[in-house]
C-alpha cells in the first residue's frame, strides 16, 4: 500500500487483521509530534494504528525499491520471447524470510481472553 492509498483508508476506517505479538518502540521526537498531528486529524485511529500502517506502507516500498539483479539462470520468455532470468538480488530473499516468519506466526497459539 502506498502512503496515497493509507491516508485514503484513514479516512475510509479500514483496518487489518493484527498478531498476537506487540513490538514496543521508542520514538524521535518529531516522529512522535508528527504521530500526534496525524492522530488529531484522524481521530478514530490510535496512534497504535497509525504506527501499523504506516510501518505496513513504509515497509511495501522498501520491498519496491530492492532491486533486481539479473542472474544467469533462464527462469521464463517474456511476451517477447526473450529470457527471463532468475533475480538473484535481495528480493527472493526477503520473500523467503517473509513466508518463514509468517508461518511462524500462523502457528503460535492465540492468546484466550478472559
Amino acid at each position: 500500500m502506498n502512503f496515497k492509498k493509507l491516508l485514503d483508508s484513514w479516512h475510509d476506517g479500514a483496518s487489518a487483521a493484527r498478531t498476537a505479538r506487540t513490538y514496543s518502540v521508542r520514538l524521535p521526537v518529531d516522529d512522535a509530534a508528527r504521530l500526534g498531528a496525524l492522530a488529531e486529524m484522524f481521530p478514530g485511529r490510535t496512534a497504535e494504528q497509525l504506527i501499523t500502517e504506516l510501518l505496513g506502507a513504509a515497509l511495501t516500498e522498501v520491498a519496491a525499491a530492492m532491486p533486481y539483479v539479473a542472474g544467469t539462470k533462464v527462469i521464463s520468455t517474456d511476451e517477447q520471447g526473450d529470457p527471463v532470468y532468475e533475480d538473484t538480488g535481495p528480493m527472493p530473499r526477503f520473500l523467503e524470510l517473509t513466508r518463514k516468519h509468517r508461518r511462524g506466526l500462523a502457528a503460535r497459539p492465540k492468546k484466550k481472553s478472559r
